[in-house]
């Protein structure tokens, strides 16, 4: 009878500390990042005129978000980030370089890695690449 009592005692007293833990819990933020668009299309532009573009974003988290990459699906399309920690509430950018000395259309992706949930977020840019009208022929 006494282990009985024993072993319900230990068994009250495991779940009451096991509640107390439960209810001080502190709750860990997370990062969220949320683009005013995802999806840039230059329309048509002159070979070797302005390919950059801003993806505006802010960190509508709870945690400071941080970006540990991004990167472009070539060569041909560079993003720059800042490294510091954005906070929850702040805005940035990545700015997105295309090469535009290629000529023709294109359909890029550059793929963002933070701590956010999902860890990958995509962007896209597309456009036409048209030869320029101020070049002479040969």
């Amino acid at each position: 009878m006494k282990n009985a009592f024993l072993t319900l005692s230990l068994f009250l007293i495991a779940l009451f500390v096991n509640q107390v833990n439960s209810q001080n819990e502190i709750k860990i933020g997370t990062a969220e990042i949320t683009f005013e668009k995802t999806l840039h299309d230059y329309g048509v532009i002159d070979q070797y005129g302005n390919g950059e573009y801003e993806f505006k974003f802010t960190n509508t988290g709870t945690a400071p978000l941080l970006i540990k990459l991004a990167k472009g699906t070539c060569g041909c399309t560079v993003p720059e980030w800042s490294r510091e920690p954005i906070q929850p509430g702040a805005a940035s950018t990545i700015i997105v370089s295309y090469d535009t000395k290629r000529v023709g259309t294109f359909d890029k992706g550059i793929t963002i890695t933070a701590n956010t949930e999902p860890r990958i977020s995509n962007l896209k840019i597309k456009g036409e690449v048209k030869t320029s009208k101020t070049e002479t022929p040969l």
